[in-house]
């Protein structure tokens, strides 16, 4: 398991779309994310209670029957077991891993910091999410931006993390940021992104962290058709 940051108390400055320059996207570990991901880890990066709240976020959020795709997916998905769905597909770069995760009906392995643009048609998903790997993106706009493109009318964009990360594979200004301040970062993400909207952040499971591992979610959609 990834070990835990100990969250600063002070508030940061607001994080603007002017601040998302190449430089704080620079990692200490800059070889391909393929070599570091090439070993199977097949164990889970948050704990029971923040995998439960994000499980219950999920059934709040998406609606049943939804198609759904769990970007930068691995070998869990966390999907609750009580809520239908038409089909997940998982988008990651481990193949024994997006093999192993039993929610999956498929899957694509593929690098979105080599290559952001997503392999999917436009408006194939009624609901993507990105679970616990959001401090990893390079290229975070970019894959934002897609991640509108193939979101249907009205579809829900759930991004969700802890405090853990891999410290020599997250990028500069992740590392920099508070946990209030990841918040803020990833709906500038989402703000740059240009085709989401309604974006909205919250800490989900303040009631049990600690113990549990804090679990944030920023949110927002794909606006409806006119």
């Amino acid at each position: 398991m990834p070990p835990r940051q100990v969250d600063s108390p002070h508030r940061e400055a607001p994080i603007t779309e002017s601040r998302l320059t190449p430089e704080y996207f620079e990692r200490v570990d800059e070889e391909d994310d393929g070599v570091f991901y090439e070993m199977p880890r097949l164990v889970v990066h948050i704990d029971d209670g923040a995998i439960a709240a994000i499980g219950k976020f999920f059934k709040e959020q998406i609606p049943e029957n939804s198609e759904i795709l769990d970007l930068m997916s691995s070998w869990r998905s966390h999907w609750p077991q009580d809520h239908p769905k038409k089909r997940m597909v998982g988008l990651g770069l481990n193949d024994v891993e997006l093999r192993e995760n039993p929610d999956l009906d498929g899957y694509v392995v593929h690098n979105v910091n080599n290559n952001p643009i997503l392999p999917f048609e436009n408006e194939t998903f009624d609901a993507v999410v990105i679970t616990v790997s959001a401090q990893y993106l390079t290229k975070p706009v970019d894959t934002f931006h897609h991640v509108g493109r193939i979101l249907r009318p009205g579809g829900v964009f759930i991004v969700s993390f802890s405090n853990r990360m891999f410290p020599t594979k997250a990028v500069l200004i992740w590392r920099n940021s508070t946990d209030r301040g990841r918040v803020d970062l990833v709906g500038t993400y989402m703000e740059a992104a240009e085709n989401l909207e309604d974006i909205q952040g919250t800490f989900i499971n303040p009631e049990t962290s600690p113990p549990d591992d804090p679990m944030y979610v920023v949110y927002s959609r794909k606006a409806p058709s006119a």
